[in-house]
């Protein structure tokens, strides 16, 4: 079991996912990882009556992920169980999170299982990421099924240029790639669970 302590902006790509590749590649970026990932949303049964009075972050607060997650490059496989815990201020900025990881063996058996504990499955979000590097900055380029493309970009903590929030925009907004600033914190599984339960 693994404890990773991050935070990141998520923003909106204006433009499509070859052409930001190749701005990308333009700007010095080199591929570093290719992967997809299917991570599957558990609630509490308790939550499920509740659902249309609860916001979707208020749900997901309490959702645990199960990850399956296949790398393009080296053909590596891994499947883990997942627990975000974020920290928000007023404006829905995201000021903290940490994820716990824990491997597991067999994605339907960890279904099995949460479901014995009274978890239901709430929904299921598939991506293709890309992950580019210059130096020490990365960018993942996300191309969520039936959603957004997205680029993520996580601080960096031994890496004193890249290790705040402020500084991760700077970064983005210096590159002057086509992606949306106006929203750093793009929260992708809000998106995806609103169009759900429909509000």
């Amino acid at each position: 079991m693994g404890i990773k302590q991050e935070n990141e902006i998520t923003m909106k790509v204006n433009c499509v996912i070859s052409e930001l590749c190749k701005i990308l590649e333009d700007k010095g970026f080199t591929v570093v990882d290719r992967f997809t990932m299917n991570d599957i949303f558990m609630i509490p049964n308790t939550l499920k009556s509740k659902i249309k009075d609860l916001t979707s972050r208020e749900i997901l607060k309490d959702a645990i992920l199960i990850r399956d997650i296949e790398n393009k490059l080296n053909g590596n496989k891994s499947k883990k169980i997942t627990f975000k815990k974020k920290e928000f201020n007023k404006h829905g900025d995201i000021l903290a999170q940490e994820s716990i990881n824990c491997d597991i063996l067999n994605i339907n058996e960890a279904v099995i299982f949460f479901q014995a504990i009274h978890y239901s499955k709430i929904m299921n979000i598939k991506e293709s990421d890309i992950v580019y590097r210059r130096k020490d900055f990365e960018i993942a380029i996300k191309d969520i099924e039936n959603g957004d493309n997205l680029i993520e970009v996580e601080t960096v903590s031994n890496n004193v240029n890249i290790d705040t929030i402020e500084k991760l925009k700077t970064q983005i907004i210096d590159l002057q790639i086509p992606v949306d600033t106006s929203n750093f914190f793009v929260k992708k599984a809000e998106i995806e669970l609103d169009k759900i339960i429909k509000r």
